[in-house]
Parts: C-alpha cells; sequence; structure tokens
C-alpha cells in the first residue's frame, strides 16, 4: 500500500543517547551515540516498511515553544538536555536529508504541531499516513485512514485501539487531557481528575465545551463522588481549557506543500555525512539510493 510516512524524530534520537555507550565518537571524538542510533533507527523503517513518501521532523528548540508563552510551566520539570545530546542534532538532521527524507523543524513549534501539518495536507491529497512516534499525544491524529505507529515496541493504532488505550476516541483525545493532564509535559488538567473519570465524562459529554455548558449534569451521572466531581470540575475549569490547548497539536501552520516522495537516498551526501561521523557501514544497509 502507497503510505506516507510522518516521522516524529527526537524521540528515537533521544533514545538512543540514552541507550547507547557515549564511547562511541566521530573520529575527531565528539559524541556520536545519538546520530549513530537515529540513523540505525532510519535505516530500518526504510528496509521494514518501504515508505512512498518520508518526512522527518524535528523538535528544534528542547526548551521553550508557542505554549510557553500563555502557560510557562509547560514541560517545566524537565531537565536541560545534555550538551553532548543538542550538539547531534543538527547531525541528525543532515543525515535524515542526505538520506533522502524531508525534514522540518521550528523554533517556536513542536514536531508534533508539524506532523499534525504534514498530516492535514496528506489527508487532503487523499494520502494514507502512517505517523511513527511513540508519543501518546499523537493519538489525536489517528483516523481510519491515519495510523499511530509505535516503531519501537512494533505497534499500531487506528481509532479502535486508540479507544481502547484511553477510553475516549482519537478526536477527543485533547477533551481527555483537557481533564485529567499530562504529568509528562506539566499540563494541569483539573486537580483530582484521573484518567477513569476523565475518560467517563468525555463519553458522556463528547467535549470539554459541552461538558462546562452542562455541568449540573455531572451529579446525575453513576460516577463515584460525582457532587465531589462537580466542585473539582468547577474549580478546574481555567486549567482543563487551557490544558486542552496546550495538548492540541496545530495542524495550520505555514508549512510548504512539499512533494514527499521517496526516491532513496542521495550517495554522495551520505557518504560525506557517514566518512565525517566515521559511519562505515552505512552505506551497504540503505536500501536505495537516487544519486
Amino acid at each position: 500500500m502507497s503510505r506516507t510516512y510522518l516521522v516524529d524524530a527526537s524521540p528515537y534520537l533521544f533514545r538512543a543517547f540514552f541507550a547507547l555507550p557515549d564511547s562511541i565518537r566521530t573520529p575527531q571524538g565528539e559524541p556520536a551515540n545519538a546520530v549513530h542510533g537515529f540513523s540505525g533507527f532510519l535505516v530500518r523503517l526504510l528496509n521494514e516498511e518501504q515508505p512512498a513518501r518520508l518526512a522527518l521532523a524535528f523538535d528544534r528548540s528542547l526548551t521553550t515553544s508557542f505554549r510557553n508563552d500563555f502557560y510557562p510551566a509547560y514541560k517545566s520539570s524537565r531537565a536541560t538536555p545534555p550538551p553532548d545530546l543538542v550538539a547531534q542534532l543538527a547531525w541528525c538532521e543532515e543525515l535524515g536529508a542526505a538520506m533522502g527524507a524531508r525534514v522540518y523543524g521550528s523554533e517556536r513549534y513542536e514536531a508534533d504541531d508539524i506532523l499534525a501539518t504534514l498530516c492535514h495536507h496528506a489527508q487532503e491529497r487523499g494520502e494514507d499516513v502512517v505517523v511513527v512516534t511513540n508519543d501518546k499525544d499523537l493519538a489525536q491524529l489517528v483516523t481510519d485512514h491515519v495510523e499511530w505507529f509505535d516503531f519501537a515496541k512494533q505497534l499500531r493504532y487506528g481509532p479502535a485501539e486508540v479507544i481502547e488505550k484511553f477510553g475516549v476516541a482519537p478526536q477527543r483525545v485533547i477533551d481527555f487531557q483537557g481533564l485529567c493532564g499530562d504529568k509528562v509535559d506539566d499540563i494541569p488538567g483539573v486537580a483530582g481528575i484521573g484518567k477513569k473519570s476523565a475518560a467517563a465524562l468525555v463519553q458522556h459529554f463528547g467535549t470539554l465545551e459541552a461538558l462546562y455548558e452542562r455541568l449540573d449534569e455531572v451529579e446525575t451521572l453513576p460516577l463515584r463522588g460525582a457532587k465531589a466531581l462537580r466542585a473539582k470540575l468547577e474549580a478546574g475549569r481555567e486549567h482543563a481549557f487551557v490544558s486542552k490547548r496546550l495538548a492540541r497539536a496545530v495542524a495550520d501552520m505555514d508549512l510548504p506543500r512539499d512533494d514527499l516522495t521517496y526516491r532513496g537516498a542521495h550517495r554522495q551526501e551520505l557518504e560525506a555525512v557517514c566518512d565525517r561521523l566515521g559511519f562505515k557501514g552505512l552505506l551497504d544497509r540503505v536500501p536505495r539510493f537516487v544519486s
């Protein structure tokens, strides 16, 4: 099947950085464990999935996004990325481009937003899409024609699998996160509302907006502590809507509508990158070259 593969690149290079030893270095002695692991992931993806179209989205700014403008605490508890990791980000982008993929990044928007926008473009063209990521936030993009693929675990999610995992449909994931939040990203949610209650409320009301328009109904629901639940919702109204806004992936970025057709790696460019990084065996594993 001809499908467009949109890759959330940063989690895979982060995973490689922390999983592989820092003894992996360039001929000049610079750390190369993240880019080494990322190159292995990308080659494996190309060989196993044989994408018809391919794009990589990177988080170029690891500490801020436009979300910090209206909620400064967003991702504030995360440790600052190690300098040895930051130093390898540009190499990963360069290697991805040499491999023949379209590469995207932004200082203001996150990779999630880039992927959501590219996904929207692909759907407008009538393409089936595979979003390659381990980030549960991107479950919101899933449709009958958009699959979430956790490549490391080899798990694929369509609408039914998202409902099984979260208890809500993909298009309601941001309403779910508006209520229960996300500690990993410092999205607050409503204090005292857990995932089970959040899923039950979204199942009944559909959207956060409908829930707050019909808040009186909460006390009539067959939920444990329904009266207390309503009080929590009233107290956490502001956080609920801020959290939904934080969780929503922006799908209307001003991105060029590039041709994402994957034709193969650029041999001369890839050879130069591999020589600089000391990756002697990588070229032999690349499935095809365009030049």
